[in-house]
């Protein structure tokens, strides 16, 4: 992402806080946090397929007594735990990324349900969806990246597996996420045409709109 994404920095969570402009960047970070939340039921409730990270908190959820919401956190704090041998240091949006986005998951899809109509207008529905759950997927994304406050626990394995074995970014993501889904589908998570529209749309989706929801910061400013 930082090659493609001028004024991306590479930052340690001290460098991270020190960079300034904190109120913006932490109202931005819990914003697109909470939409990355609202985006994921969106998607499930469209029952049209979810991305593979998704696919498989859901397999998870069938076998325990836990919410979807609560399995992502879970998931979440483990996918942390990977970090510690790659030598990957957590910032305050990894953490806040854990929860807030759990939260607002459970949040939504309590208040938020399966269209129940009839023919081509269920279709119709469901399809709706599915559509703006991708785009304010997108647009969250953009949003918590974009706060350069840390990355999320799911981010930060994909980068630091990057810089680890020199392979290219979008070959490690593909592998993690063809390899999560797998493990998802296998549990039983539901796997459709919504998983292959994640697929294909979030990457270029994200990559558009981060240019706009990046906070430029000064790096003279998180020198030591």
């Amino acid at each position: 992402m930082d090659a493609q994404s001028p004024g991306l920095l590479n930052l340690s969570p001290m460098q991270q806080l020190r960079a300034g402009r904190m109120g913006r960047r932490i109202t931005q970070l819990l914003v697109g946090l909470v939409i990355f939340g609202v985006s994921i039921a969106l998607v499930l409730r469209g029952g049209l397929g979810m991305s593979p990270w998704d696919v498989l908190h859901v397999g998870i959820a069938i076998h325990v007594p836990l919410s979807i919401g609560t399995v992502s956190i879970l998931v979440g704090c483990l996918v942390l735990l990977l970090w510690i041998p790659l030598k990957q240091w957590p910032g305050l949006g990894t953490i806040l990324n854990i929860f807030v986005v759990g939260i607002a998951l459970d949040a939504t899809l309590a208040v938020v349900h399966e269209p129940a109509l009839q023919g081509w207008v269920n279709w119709l529905a469901r399809a709706g969806l599915l559509v703006s759950g991708i785009v304010l997927n997108g647009l969250a994304g953009a949003l918590y990246i974009g706060s350069q406050l840390g990355p999320g626990p799911r981010d930060g394995l994909m980068t630091s597996l990057t810089g680890l074995t020199g392979r290219p970014i979008g070959l490690i993501r593909g592998l993690i996420e063809v390899t999560v889904l797998t493990l998802g589908w296998l549990l039983g998570g539901p796997v459709g045409l919504g998983t292959v529209a994640y697929a294909l749309a979030i990457g270029p989706l994200t990559q558009l709109l981060l240019p706009l929801c990046l906070v430029r910061l000064h790096p003279e400013r998180t020198a030591p």
